[in-house]
């Protein structure tokens, strides 16, 4: 069935940066979306950790962001991650299959090693660095948004996440934003988005 969403006031794609909450305040003084964006009336469609980076959709229509947020629409969210040394085969299979998180087995995913690091824009705050422990990316898939589940999936299977960079959540894609940069949907992707 295919859901149909008026075009009702604005739907932005951000790249959220490294160490900005994604909210408007905080009442700790910590960076936040507004140093970034002055749009009046538009969200976030969910959440992208103060650690992580990469895609944040933000909108002012409340079903659309119903739809990207609610796990029963199955929309997919793409991460790159960057783990602590080379998952092997049966560590890929794990994460595919679900791992469980306080409890809960996580949905089956896609998870895919990386034969090269992706091009993306330098970090503010480098990840830490130890000489004898190697670092692999991965791609991985959800169709779920637990708290903080991409972490907590790879550490489950042994190999805790240094970097975490969302790239596409449905067919809405980070392509060349950089760091702290937003840009509107384009009204061919709020179609798509809608018809995901």
């Amino acid at each position: 069935m295919i859901m149909t969403l008026p075009r009702v006031g604005r739907t932005i794609a951000l790249y959220k940066p490294y160490g900005v909450l994604p909210c408007f305040t905080d009442p700790e003084g910590r960076p936040t979306l507004g140093a970034y964006l002055d749009v009046p009336c538009v969200y976030p469609a969910g959440r992208l950790d103060l650690d992580s980076e990469g895609l944040l959709l933000l909108t002012s229509n409340g079903r659309l962001a119903h739809r990207i947020t609610d796990p029963r629409h199955h929309l997919p969210k793409v991460y790159l991650v960057q783990v602590e040394r080379v998952p092997d085969a049966a560590a890929l299979a794990q994460l595919e299959s679900g791992v469980v998180i306080a409890g809960v087995r996580t949905r089956p995913a896609q998870a895919k090693l990386l034969p090269t690091p992706p091009s993306l824009p330098e970090r503010s705050t480098p990840i830490r660095f130890r000489k004898h422990v190697p670092t692999a990316w991965l791609e991985l898939t959800l169709r779920e948004g637990m708290n903080r589940q991409v972490r907590r999936m790879t550490a489950a299977v042994g190999h805790p996440t240094l970097r975490l960079v969302r790239v596409a959540i449905g067919p809405i894609m980070l392509g060349e934003l950089q760091p702290g940069c937003w840009r509107e949907l384009t009204a061919q992707e709020m179609a798509d988005i809608t018809r995901s």
